[in-house]
């Protein structure tokens, strides 16, 4: 596997496994997140995880399963699908626990000087997350 897409694996697995100590040594002050789909923008590494340790908070599972991934040097994508287990509160279903997989594409560029993730777009398909939760 090449280096970029080991250091773009490495980072994805402290995300989902909410190992917030490890997420901070990709980022710097200038290090950005993104969610176009969303509309969601975060730029710095503290205002970056503060949104993770909010959008995580409760969460049971949490894995993005790579479907495909390639690089062409600094600039990593990953396809595959977000898999999430948590309380339903979050997702208006007050009382259940449920299980999303959402189909994604996260792609990130990299600074492999410096081993920091320099930006982190997700499109996720929120069509597919509502289609799940309608039938939970």
């Amino acid at each position: 596997m090449p280096k970029e897409q080991q250091m773009a694996v490495d980072y994805i697995n402290a995300l989902t496994s909410h190992d917030y100590q490890t997420l901070e040594t990709f980022y710097n002050r200038d290090s950005v997140f993104q969610d176009r789909t969303a509309g969601r923008k975060y730029k710095g590494g503290r205002f970056i995880i503060e949104f993770f340790e909010r959008a995580h908070e409760g969460v049971l599972e949490y894995q993005f399963n790579i479907e495909h991934m390639y690089n062409s040097g600094s600039l990593v994508v990953m396809i595959g699908n977000y898999r999430l287990k948590g309380p339903g509160e979050q997702f208006g279903k007050p009382g259940k626990i449920i299980e999303v997989a959402v189909p994604a594409v996260t792609t990130l560029k990299l600074d492999m000087r410096n081993h920091r993730v320099t930006e982190h777009i997700d499109l996720v398909d929120y069509q597919t997350l509502s289609d799940q939760l309608s039938m939970q």
